[in-house]
């Protein structure tokens, strides 16, 4: 699953340019079973500069029509934002 979390990671955080263009950087949403492990892929995330903030949000209950065996890894485009935070982004998160 690490390899798909990099390319993810890549992609939704890479940048075109030193300005920031609409859409340029994501914001990902990945569940993790537990408190441990999310620490660790955030961990690891931050580390290897995959993205410049990882949040853990604690507690959170799903209701779904799978078993939790799928993982939810989602990106989305971020179109607008603060521009000082984006461009911190842009200079944490390498191309």
């Amino acid at each position: 699953m690490l390899p798909v979390l990099r390319r993810l990671g890549l992609r939704a955080f890479s940048m075109a340019s030193d300005s920031y263009s609409s859409g340029t950087h994501s914001a990902a949403f990945v569940t993790c079973p537990n408190d441990t492990v999310a620490k660790e892929l955030a961990r690891g995330i931050v580390e290897k500069k995959l993205a410049a903030c990882v949040n853990i949000i604690p507690q959170i209950t799903s209701v779904s029509n799978h078993p939790y065996e799928v993982a939810e890894v989602i990106s989305l485009p971020i179109d607008q934002g603060n521009p000082p935070y984006l461009k911190w982004i842009g200079d944490t998160v390498p191309e």
